[in-house]
């Protein structure tokens, strides 16, 4: 799901190279492309998760490292990858994005290992960083007033269109071909973006643009990069190992320094200032609780429907479908709902209807006919994000002045990012633990020989996608696999009624933070 606010980065903007009628369509082809690159590859991971994890005999942690690799230098780049761009130059920097996440998407598609397979992702990652922000300020410094709204409409409805159908198609990539092919397909799409782009894309960069902050960027993806760090290897090596115990303090001491910094330099990536706007405040606290909650939903979504109720990679691609497509055809409809009721209240209405998704996921979620099950909880949780995206964006936008829109935009895309990788590391220890105890009970029921309870036991790690012992019979197979089943289901129900509570939370925030006026 995209971050929120993406269309405003594009109307912050201000026209700096005048844009030839003719070159128009070509500059959003390239910007399309460039951008759904990004978004189909975040997408089809997710669903390649599973098969990543039994090609290369992984646990839980190592396909979490495969995505937040990826996050982690997303995360913290993004805003630095804008402020390259208007300083270097839009075009150049966006072309190096491609080659960038190009070159990484190869070793990926080719990748012997998984270790070798995440360093290719966080190369990604970087990519993506300098991708995403500059395909927007190419749109937004290449249209006039009159042509963006256009150009921003068009833009959107194919990127949310290139959004559904990359679960598919990467579904149908994985069952029928290989995961290679999930990252393979970015070549052509980059290889088209960057012909387009030297021929019909112009240069541009700002006059104004300041200092790039390359300290406020070093000190952000180290904060994370060691957070993310002690939170996902304590599942592994205990929370008393030298490695966990260092990351889990050194995320908050170079988030410190991280705020010290970007108080003393002349450019900050992130103005402090801003977060004194009560509404600012609590649009990015919305963001941070909200985007939490989806970010590892769409993770744990497709290994549950793959791994335990047996769905291939096509149908796990597409069962998330009514969530995106509620989310496209109705935002232009709630965007509507802020100009009648302002955006404070469809910020509570819509989180507590995401709330209810999530609780109908965590009770329906015994089996069953897909339609009587998942169908109904995605059509709440995706009614509740089309109800919350468009007042999240209008909120963002009304409680700055114009002059800094662009830079709250993207602050708050980067709260969206940072909060999905922040909730997957978290939430994969939650899983874990309660994949354990679960199992720790099944055991007693079971009638398993020493060696196969403690062969079990060592591959915990890997949840759903272990493989059972060899030696056991056919009949004791089948017990074994419908206790990590249900221990699995249990650790995803707990994990959506914590997602329900956090959205019942961002919906609280809005309340207290959140002006009428807004």
């Amino acid at each position: 799901m995209k971050a929120p606010c993406e269309e405003l980065s594009i109307h912050s903007g201000r026209q700096s190279t005048p844009c030839a009628a003719k070159a128009g369509p070509w500059i959003l082809a390239a910007t399309i492309l460039g951008s759904s690159m990004a978004f189909i590859d975040s997408t089809i991971v997710n669903v390649a998760a599973p098969k990543l994890q039994s090609a290369f005999h992984a646990s839980v942690v190592d396909v979490q490292w495969v995505i937040e690799s990826y996050g982690v230098f997303l995360s913290a780049l993004i805003l630095a990858g804008g402020a390259m761009g208007d300083r270097l130059g839009r075009r150049l920097v966006f072309l190096l994005g491609v080659d960038v996440f190009a070159a990484a998407s190869a070793a990926c598609g080719m990748a012997p290992s998984i270790h070798l397979l995440v360093l290719a992702r966080s190369v990604q990652g970087v990519g993506a960083a300098l991708l995403i922000p500059g395909s927007l300020a190419i749109i937004s410094a290449s249209f006039d007033e009159s042509t963006r709204g256009r150009a921003i409409g068009t833009w959107s409805a194919f990127t949310a269109i290139t959004m559904a159908l990359g679960p598919v198609l990467g579904g149908w990539l994985i069952e029928h071909a290989s995961w290679r092919w999930a990252f393979f397909i970015n070549l052509p799409l980059a290889a088209a973006v960057a012909l387009i782009s030297l021929r019909h894309v112009p240069e541009s960069r700002s006059a104004s643009a300041g200092r790039l902050d390359w300290l406020g960027a070093g000190l952000a993806t180290a904060s994370l990069g060691c957070g993310v760090t002690g939170l996902l290897e304590s599942s592994i090596l205990g929370w008393r190992n030298p490695l966990v115990i260092g990351g889990l303090i050194a995320g908050p001491v170079f988030l410190v320094l991280f705020v010290l910094a970007e108080t003393r330099v002349v450019a900050p990536m992130v103005s402090l200032s801003l977060f004194k706007a009560r509404s600012f405040l609590g649009a990015n606290l919305v963001t941070l609780l909200l985007y939490a909650a989806v970010g590892v939903f769409f993770l744990l979504f497709p290994m549950t429907l793959m791994q335990v109720y047996g769905y291939s990679a096509t149908s796990a691609g597409a069962a998330s479908l009514p969530i995106i497509l509620l989310l496209f055809f109705m935002s232009r409809w709630t965007g509507g709902l802020v100009a009648r009721y302002g955006g404070k209240l469809p910020l509570i209405v819509g989180p507590l209807m995401v709330a209810t998704g999530f609780v109908l996921f965590a009770v329906l979620s015994n089996g069953g006919s897909y339609w009587k099950t998942f169908f109904p909880a995605s059509l709440a949780l995706g009614l509740g994000m089309a109800v919350s995206v468009a007042p999240l964006t209008t909120v963002v936008m009304s409680s700055v002045d114009k002059d800094h829109a662009g830079e709250a935009s993207g602050i708050n895309n980067a709260v969206a990012r940072v909060a999905g990788v922040l909730a997957i590391a978290v939430f994969g220890i939650v899983l874990v633990n309660v994949f354990g105890r679960h199992m720790e009970r099944s055991f007693s029921t079971l009638s398993l020989p020493p060696e196969a309870a403690r062969e079990i036991r060592s591959k915990e790690i890997e949840l759903a996608g272990m493989e059972l012992p060899r030696n056991l019979d056919e009949s004791t197979k089948g017990e074994v696999r419908g206790a990590v089943n249900e221990a699995f289901v249990s650790g995803f129900r707990v994990i959506m009624l914590c997602c329900a509570g956090l959205s019942v939370a961002s919906a609280a925030a809005s309340w207290y933070f959140v002006s009428k006026s807004d």
